[in-house]
């Protein structure tokens, strides 16, 4: 059986990205191992230590800074977190200090918003009704 283990963002600045990431956000720092110029930084959710890793990756190649501020610029997000109320999340998150291009947004069988991650990412909440 495959199983998803780990999944990355890139991000401008891995030290600004774990503030975020953790402090922002609430995950949880899981691995921090030097790896030449960066570092392996993960984090995981509070929720499953043990579940999957979202590794804050380095945007060292110029294709995927391209990438990223193409989908930018087109207001797309990079990838999607689970939470359980878009609607509490948004005012915890603004009340934080976060930018978000999308308030939360009832689109039928799911709620979403959408939020800059301050590492030069759009990111989406999501919650299913």
């Amino acid at each position: 059986m495959i199983r998803i283990h780990l999944t990355s963002v890139w991000v401008d600045d891995q030290a600004k990205a774990l503030d975020f990431y953790t402090g922002t956000l609430g995950f949880t720092p899981k691995t921090d191992v030097p790896a030449g110029e960066a570092r392996w930084l993960t984090v995981v959710s509070p929720a499953d230590p043990d579940g999957v890793e979202l590794l804050l990756e380095p945007t060292g190649h110029p294709a995927a800074a391209q990438l990223k501020e193409a989908l930018v610029a087109d207001g797309i997000p990079f990838t999607q977190f689970a939470v359980d109320d878009v609607y509490t999340e948004v005012e915890r998150l603004k009340g934080l200090g976060v930018q978000f291009i999308q308030d939360a947004t009832d689109l039928g069988p799911v709620v979403t918003a959408v939020f800059d991650d301050i590492c030069g990412n759009l990111i989406q909440i999501a919650a299913m009704k």
